[in-house]
């Protein structure tokens, strides 16, 4: 993957959808729902709420993790495992929404995490 940090062409991301409340899916299975998003050029993420499954632990992803995304059932489907996630560094959203040494270790972790299959 080129850049992390944004999304793929084939992705179907439309400019102005709010992908807030979507539910996110990996590659085996549901993780949470989208609770912030960016579409910032070369700085877009989203912040996945895991909710129950890991305790509602919040976890930032790259755009450039992004497959695809349905509008129809609004969601957002991921190239990554559900233990990938839960092994992501967690996101404070107080502490790490500016925070340049933290998008880098995020950058790091998901650049360098295998691709799972779709």
């Amino acid at each position: 993957m080129n850049d992390i940090w944004s999304y793929r062409l084939t992705a179907g991301r439309l400019e102005g959808v709010d992908l807030t409340g979507y539910k996110v899916e990996a590659v085996d299975g549901t993780i949470g729902k989208v609770d912030k998003h960016s579409h910032e050029t070369d700085a877009s993420w989203i912040v996945v709420d895991t909710g129950p499954w890991i305790f509602g632990r919040e976890v930032l992803l790259p755009a450039g993790t992004i497959t695809r995304i349905d509008t129809a059932q609004e969601k957002v489907y991921v190239n990554r495992t559900k233990q990938q996630v839960k092994d992501a560094p967690e996101f404070v959203r107080d502490t790490h929404l500016d925070d340049a040494s933290y998008r880098q270790a995020v950058g790091g972790y998901w650049g360098d995490a295998p691709l799972g299959r779709y």
